[in-house]
Parts: C-alpha cells; sequence; structure tokens
C-alpha cells in the first residue's frame, strides 16, 4: 500500500434480527427528548415504529416526530427539520428508514446550532461545523447507502437542480446503528434492488483507482463477490434471511472509508448518477446503474490493468490466449448480464431522460479527476449521451 492515512470508525454496530433491543442500551446515554425521523410512514405498516415508540417510552423519552423524510431529501426539507429540532430543544436524532433518513438526521445534526442557512454553508461553500452537533443514532430498514456507518450526507436542491453530498469528519458519524436484516424485507423489490447497485457501485467507486498492490482492493474484490452471489438469491426469495443479512453487512462495510484507505478513488459514477437525480428525483441506485457502463468503457483504457483484474477477480473470466483488452471487456459484458438479472435500469431512458435535458444534466455534475482519466464536461455529456 502506498502514501499515509489514518482510519477510525466512531460508530457502534449492533447486527442481527434481536439487535433492535440493544436501544435500550444506547438511549440513556442522551437527553430526554429525541427528534424521531422517518419517511413516508412504512414503518408504521410493518411494526417497526410501534416497537422504536415502545422502546422510547419505556426509557422516559418526550418524541418529538419528523416524518415525510423524502428518497432524495430536500434542502427545504431540512430548514423543516432544524427549526423543528430548535423549537423543541432537541437532545438526540433517531433515524429510522434507509440512507436518506440517515443522511438528512446528519445533516439536521450540524445545523441545529449554527446560524447560517444549512444548504449555503455545508453544500455550497463545503464548510465544516463550528458549532454544537446534535448526536445521531440510526436504525436500519433499507441496505445500500453505507450511511448507518459513515459522515456523508446528500442533499437535493430542486430549486437549483443540485443534489450534493458533503462528507463530515468522524464526529459527525451516528453514534450507534442498529442493523436487522428483517427490517428490510418489507421493501418493494425494485427498492431492494436499487440498494443492491449502491453497494456494489461504491466498491467500484474505490476501486477504480490506481494499479499498485493495495490490500483495500482484495477486500473490495471479496465484497463485490458476496454481492454478486446474494443479490442473485435475494432476487429469487427476497425473505431469504442469510442473503438479506449478507448484502446488509457488505452495504456496511462498502462505504464506511475502510476500503477507501491507500487509494485515490473516483465517484465520477456517483457525480454523474446525482446529477440525473438532481434533474429527475429518480432513484439513486438506478441512476447509477443507468451510468455505470458507458462511463467504465469510457475509462477502461486509461485503467485497463484494473479491468482486467476484475475480470479475472470478480467475474472468473478465462484470461487464457486473450488480450488484456478482450479480458477487460469481457468483465464489464459480465456485470452486465449479472445488472440485467437483478433488474436494474440500464439506461437514462428507463428513468425518464430525454436527449434534450443532457445539458441541464452535464451542468449539475460535480466534475471530478477520474481514477484513471481527468474527466471534462464534453466528457460527461459524451457518457450521457451513451447511457439514453
Amino acid at each position: 500500500m502506498l502514501g499515509n492515512f489514518s482510519y477510525k470508525n466512531a460508530t457502534k454496530l449492533y447486527f442481527g434480527d434481536d439487535s433492535l433491543k440493544y436501544l435500550n442500551d444506547e438511549l440513556p446515554k442522551y437527553g430526554k427528548t429525541v427528534q424521531l425521523i422517518y419517511g413516508g410512514g412504512s414503518i408504521k405498516k410493518n411494526g417497526i415504529y410501534d416497537a422504536v415508540v415502545d422502546i422510547l417510552k419505556a426509557n422516559g423519552k418526550t418524541i418529538v416526530e419528523d416524518a415525510g423524510v423524502m428518497p432524495n431529501p430536500t434542502a427545504d426539507k431540512l430548514r423543516e427539520g432544524v427549526k423543528l429540532a430548535r423549537e423543541n430543544h432537541v437532545d438526540f436524532l433517531l433515524a429510522v428508514g434507509g440512507g436518506s433518513c440517515c443522511d438528512y438526521a446528519k445533516a439536521v445534526s450540524v445545523s441545529v446550532n449554527c446560524d447560517d442557512d444549512p444548504w449555503e454553508k455545508y453544500y455550497i461553500r463545503f464548510e465544516e461545523p463550528d458549532c454544537a452537533i446534535i448526536p445521531v443514532g440510526c436504525i436500519l430498514t433499507m441496505a445500500g447507502t453505507g450511511s448507518e456507518m459513515n459522515a456523508g450526507s446528500v442533499i437535493t436542491n430542486h430549486e437549483q437542480k443540485l443534489k450534493i453530498g458533503h462528507v463530515f469528519g468522524e464526529e459527525v458519524m451516528p453514534k450507534f446503528s442498529i442493523l436487522n436484516p428483517k427490517f428490510t424485507m418489507s421493501l418493494p423489490k425494485r427498492q431492494m434492488v436499487s440498494g443492491i447497485y449502491d453497494i456494489f457501485n461504491h466498491i467500484c467507486e474505490q476501486y477504480f483507482s490506481g494499479e499498485d498492490d493495495n490490500t483495500s482492493d482484495y477486500i473490495a474484490e471479496a465484497l463485490m463477490k458476496s454481492v454478486i452471489h446474494s443479490s442473485l438469491i435475494a432476487v429469487e426469495d427476497p425473505e431469504d434471511y442469510e442473503a438479506r443479512s449478507n448484502i446488509m453487512w457488505s452495504a456496511t462495510w462498502a462505504l464506511n472509508t475502510l476500503i477507501s484507505r491507500g487509494k485515490t478513488t473516483d465517484w465520477m459514477v456517483h457525480m454523474l448518477g446525482q446529477a440525473v437525480g438532481a434533474i429527475t428525483d429518480a432513484t439513486h441506485g438506478m441512476t447509477l446503474a443507468a451510468v455505470s457502463l458507458p462511463y467504465y468503457r469510457t475509462i477502461m483504457p486509461y485503467g485497463l490493468k484494473k479491468f482486467v483484474r476484475f475480470a479475472v477477480n470478480v467475474w472468473g473470466v478465462d484470461p487464457a490466449g486473450k488480450t488484456e483488452e478482450t479480458i477487460a471487456s469481457e468483465g464489464l459484458k459480465a456485470l452486465e448480464s449479472w445488472m440485467r438479472k437483478i433488474g436494474v435500469a440500464m439506461n437514462l431512458s428507463e428513468l425518464g431522460v430525454t436527449e434534450d435535458m443532457i445539458e441541464a444534466i452535464a451542468d449539475a455534475t460535480i466534475i471530478l479527476d477520474g481514477g484513471y482519466k481527468v474527466f471534462t464536461r464534453d466528457d460527461v455529456v459524451a457518457v450521457l449521451k451513451k447511457s439514453l
């Protein structure tokens, strides 16, 4: 491994089908007033809401309801949450839901005690918190984002047509997260599959950078193989506990910063996908799937050795008698075949994108230096057109 780095993850995890009971161990560590953050109400239908509320009440907590967090939480919703927390002098934020709820909770946590507008401060000026941070806990109901064990927070501004992520410091990470794979089983199949591709792409974003012999890449390959194997089982039987538990655990380790150590990383697929989401409000994992293959085929010649390794080590492509270009291409064909099997979006047209939206999406894309190629706006437009 090259370079120097530090690593710390401050989040305590409770994993398994009996993990919710550990909320009783955590709640006494925090103040009396809890802002209960959740989405559209599915947790009330599947019983998770009642179970959590019972525990909160048993621990003597005052509950402040903050419902209606949307799949792509908005700047307006963030401001509402901050106002609610201030008015009720909230001591603790408990997010019950998927990554959007966790992201939203973290954005609220760094904003309650700051005077600046949170969108301008954190997502336009990219400043760091300079005020007291409200602690956050997460009870996960959808596997995908890894937000349960990292400091990232993605917020959408529909007025400005921007969807931007801010990765804060370790002090913003959830203090604890509860991961019960059974809580994910009531998700519609499309949401499950979207989360699965989000997991896989998180790994790819860190894997496709650099050519050194890096331990992080060996871990990444194992995680990818686990996701591929378990996803095919879960698509056939969404209630297979072992498959769903492996997917949930892989999601957490895909983006808790572990496999980025010693890596330059890429993240252009996420920049493209988030820009599509900013314009269309399409499901995050599906936007990533729609742009991935055109992007990887664009950068493959610049990182050929890594794409060969991906083909052989992840997909089992036989390299005998083949050129590096052929091996790498077969790896991407194997990726495409798996994507079709699990049922993700294969192009932007499926998400409602038309050719006349391309320029606006390009304008919304934050252009980074890719893992192997310095990307330009012209490259963005070319990839988006190939993704239609």
